[in-house]
């Protein structure tokens, strides 16, 4: 039986459309309290998005479903197998004030707040800006409001909630999308019933 990881959530539809389309599941995967589905000869995880990667790399998974940005944020030991490009696309930014627009072309020090800690270190210090990073784990888009911070660095689909909070994006910093990735002895052991998946995948 092949076990496959997959995040609750924004992802979870898109994804389980995404199997029975492909012919992998005869129906789809609901939201519900519960979190583990047998169908067919497969097993379904359905858990945190941050934790579907280290689901598979500690081998409680084959294979899984997550975002790139994910991965960005916090690398593991895992085999990335095939980019779902149509599915979970979204845009790492950095947003801010519409008057912060021209101090955001010549920054040298910052106030950043958001959860994507390692993605925004390495990105403004790949633009030689020091920061202050301010951690939060949701509702990112009040820190720049209330002078919490200067700019946050987030994920966004439509550009709505920035735009409902009155932000702009300064500037994008990657698009992100779902991937397949796999667990390294998962990928030997049970190579066949992986490449008969991603075949179905492939197709659509």
């Amino acid at each position: 039986m092949l076990k496959i990881a997959i995040p609750k959530g924004r992802l979870l539809e898109e994804v389980s459309d995404l199997f029975v389309k492909s012919a992998i599941i005869p129906f789809k995967i609901e939201e519900s309290r519960k979190l583990i589905f047998d169908i067919s000869c497969f097993r379904f995880l359905i858990v945190k998005p941050s934790d579907v990667a280290t689901y598979v790399e500690q081998g409680a998974a084959d294979i899984g479903v997550v975002g790139l940005d994910v991965l960005k944020e916090e690398p593991k030991e895992v085999y990335e197998i095939l980019d779902l490009k149509n599915i979970g696309k979204c845009s790492m930014v950095v947003a801010g004030k519409p008057e912060k627009i021209e101090d955001y072309k010549i920054l040298h020090f910052t106030k950043v707040a958001t959860k994507y800690v390692n993605i925004a270190r390495s990105f403004f210090e790949g633009k030689d800006v020091s920061i202050n990073i301010i951690k939060l784990n949701g509702s990112v888009e009040i820190a720049p409001i209330i002078g919490l911070s200067d700019y946050i660095v987030d994920i966004t689909q439509t550009g709505k909630t920035l735009k409902e909070n009155g932000l702009i994006v300064m500037e994008k910093i990657f698009d992100s999308y779902a991937k397949i990735i796999c667990n390294k002895a998962a990928f030997r052991i049970k190579k066949y019933d992986i490449f008969k998946i991603l075949d179905k995948l492939s197709d659509i």
